[in-house]
């Protein structure tokens, strides 16, 4: 069928087209986020070497971080799950899923409704969908949130004062496979950990490759406290725990590092995938014991073999921060990261090094990204679903004069 000359149409009937299209488009777009949903069902991330699968679609599609993380947020809550024994589950808003697949509601009335449900009985969803098929996404927003005082209007008043607690407290405790902090300082060192945690939690840089930093001020934090214990590894002026410095070890069998299968034990008895391992072997303060087939030690890598002060200064002139294309965290933010890996004989040198972020470290270790050394300078080739000609890049943040010539 040939549209018709749009610039031939009645007023009335354009915009009838305009919304025609609209809907169709809703519905397509409700087509790709059970597509996205079944890529976060089945586990895409992890077969790819990412984080998840925002971070997937952020490289595949290009977009920035935060429009696919809001993707993969929508799917969630449109999404039918289907349990082990092949039962499928209502979608967690089941009202708007409906509502979505007749294309009746964006994007952004998915996010809305989202929200406004937090402080909503299930009930309330039916009302907020068909209030939300005639108003706009802030429309439901604040309907959302005059519905929630009405139904709450009449909950006791919490209280005004709460009893005073000791400062200066930590706990942790071990859920799964993360460990959760919960701290509570006084005014003074409070103030120390902030100025310590503020110039690590600021947001990377803008790239070509990864967009801005769609982190939450929560992450980003997080992220710095991560940073901060590296930071602290990596000090000469350590507290001494038998008689030694504060050193983190590493233990599993040779085999198992080689063929990155099994797990490595911690001080603490927990246990970390091999994967992991070889990133951890690249930082100082992390010392790797590894195991022959009898459990003899058959190398047991020193901080001062592993990186050390003059070799990471020698890393710092030449790459001055994350080498990885488009990042231009500083060296005190990085890692340096072996070439060729540590298991597979590297070298601990000057010439088989990088210098990286956390972030990208962590990227580099799990997914298809490779990187290598030409003329002095890190390249990096990225995965063939990414790059099907795997042109290698590099990074000018630091060298604006650095381009790589195949």
């Amino acid at each position: 069928m040939i549209e018709p000359d749009f610039r031939l149409l009645a007023t009335d009937e354009l915009l009838a087209a305009v919304v025609g299209d609209v809907v169709e488009i809703r519905v397509l777009e409700n087509a790709m986020m059970q597509k996205i949903a079944e890529l976060e069902r089945r586990g895409a991330a992890s077969e790819l070497g990412y984080k998840n699968v925002a971070q997937v679609l952020r490289h595949a599609v290009r977009w920035d971080l935060k429009t696919a993380r809001q993707w993969v947020a929508r799917a969630e809550v449109l999404a039918r799950e289907v349990t082990p024994t092949g039962a499928v589950l209502e979608p967690e808003l089941p009202a708007t899923a409906a509502a979505v697949e007749q294309g009746l509601l964006s994007g952004e009335h998915i996010s809305a409704v989202a929200e406004v449900m937090k402080d909503l009985p299930p009930a309330a969803e039916q009302p907020v969908v068909e209030y939300a098929r005639e108003h706009e996404p802030s429309a439901v927003r604040s309907f959302g949130k005059e519905l929630a005082y009405r139904l709450h209007q009449n909950d006791p008043e919490p209280r005004d004062t709460e009893e005073p607690a000791p400062v200066n407290r930590l706990r942790m405790a071990w859920k799964g496979d993360q460990l959760e902090v919960w701290a509570k300082l006084d005014q003074v060192s409070g103030a120390k950990f902030e100025a310590l945690i503020d110039p690590l939690a600021r947001p990377r840089p803008t790239t070509p490759e990864e967009g801005p930093d769609p982190r939450t001020r929560a992450e980003r934090e997080g992220d710095a406290f991560a940073d901060l214990v590296d930071l602290v590894l990596r000090s000469d002026r350590l507290p001494e725990h038998g008689g030694e410095p504060v050193t983190l070890t590493l233990t599993m069998a040779y085999r198992d590092l080689a063929e990155q299968t099994g797990f490595a034990t911690l001080d603490n008895r927990e246990r970390v995938p091999a994967g992991l391992v070889r990133r951890l072997a690249c930082n100082a303060g992390v010392v790797p014991v590894v195991l022959g087939s009898r459990s003899e030690s058959m190398d047991i890598g020193r901080k001062t073999r592993t990186f050390p002060a003059a070799i990471r200064r020698l890393l710092v002139a030449r790459d001055q921060g994350c080498s990885f294309p488009g990042c231009d965290r500083p060296p005190k933010h990085c890692d340096a990261h072996h070439v060729r890996f540590w298991s597979h004989g590297g070298e601990t040198s000057v010439h088989n090094a990088a210098l990286l972020c956390r972030h990208h470290h962590t990227l580099i270790h799990q997914s298809e990204w490779e990187v290598k050394l030409r003329n002095g300078t890190p390249t990096f080739v990225p995965p063939s679903w990414l790059d099907p000609t795997r042109t290698p890049r590099t990074n000018t943040a630091h060298h604006q004069s650095h381009q790589f010539a195949a």
